[in-house]
């Protein structure tokens, strides 16, 4: 099985909301902040054209107001066509006016993340990472240290998405394990993720359900000053640049090449 990867900006998002749902609209317009407003629909418009290049629906504005993007009861988002559920995975993440989104099976678990690189600091290494994730970090040059962090932080919430319980989890139950040499290949790097299970926190949505070991395996990228991993299990035979037409809703919405 296949993962699809999107990603879109801002810029590529439509002034008007005229693709939107009618719930989702009436969703948007409850958002007081103008950048959780941005954000909310960088994410739709972004996951709405993903689905429509891996489904091979028409980008239109009536199909587009056909597909909802919904939170599930524990968070993760999951993709509606015509009021009924589609056949697919979907994991959506921005940052930075940027969004990304992964589309596959519904037989796969599949997690994504983006993440600005940016210093974090050693209490945060100790606080959310495992003694050799901590003691690999110690060793990684001082120019390197920031990317390292950024990445091993980024694929810990790819996994998380992928079990569908984010932070609730102790992301040092998550062990990241990116390939060898780091930061030296162009386009994507194989990476494999370990979460070790266990009951997760009593919740409403949860009620302390035992999640099991998984061995998550994916790739990671940065450009740009921007880390992108994608993980997803089982094992994924490919990771594949979804398509979009030159013009999606009569408005330019070329994907940027350079990330191709």
């Amino acid at each position: 099985m296949n993962v699809y990867w999107l990603e879109q900006t801002e810029a590529h998002v439509p002034a008007e909301n005229d693709w939107l749902s009618t719930n989702e609209a009436v969703c948007l317009n409850a958002m007081r902040f103008a950048k959780r407003r941005a954000d909310w629909r960088l994410g739709r418009w972004t996951a709405k054209c993903a689905l429509s290049a891996y489904l091979s629906v028409p980008a239109t504005i009536e199909s587009f107001k056909e597909m909802e993007i919904r939170p599930a009861p524990d968070g993760a988002p999951e993709a509606f066509l015509s009021g009924h559920p589609a056949a697919v995975t979907i994991s959506l993440s921005h940052r930075s006016r940027r969004a990304i989104c992964t589309v596959a099976s519904s037989a796969l678990y599949l997690g994504c993340d983006l993440e600005m690189v940016e210093a974090r600091g050693h209490t945060f290494v100790a606080d959310y990472f495992t003694a050799k994730e901590q003691a690999r970090v110690a060793r990684a040059s001082a120019k390197d240290q920031d990317r390292l962090v950024t990445l091993l932080w980024s694929a810990k919430e790819s996994a998380l998405k992928a079990l569908r319980a984010g932070l609730r989890l102790d992301t040092r139950c998550v062990s990241v394990n990116p390939v060898i040499p780091l930061f030296d290949r162009d386009g994507w790097n194989p990476l494999r993720v370990r979460y070790v299970g266990h009951c997760l926190p009593n919740d409403r949505y949860n009620e302390g359900l035992y999640l099991g070991d998984h061995e998550f395996h994916g790739w990671w990228r940065q450009a740009d000053d921007m880390v992108r991993t994608l993980v997803a299990a089982p094992p994924p035979d490919s990771l594949i640049l979804l398509q979009l037409p030159d013009h999606v809703l009569d408005s330019p919405c070329k994907f940027e090449s350079k990330f191709a």
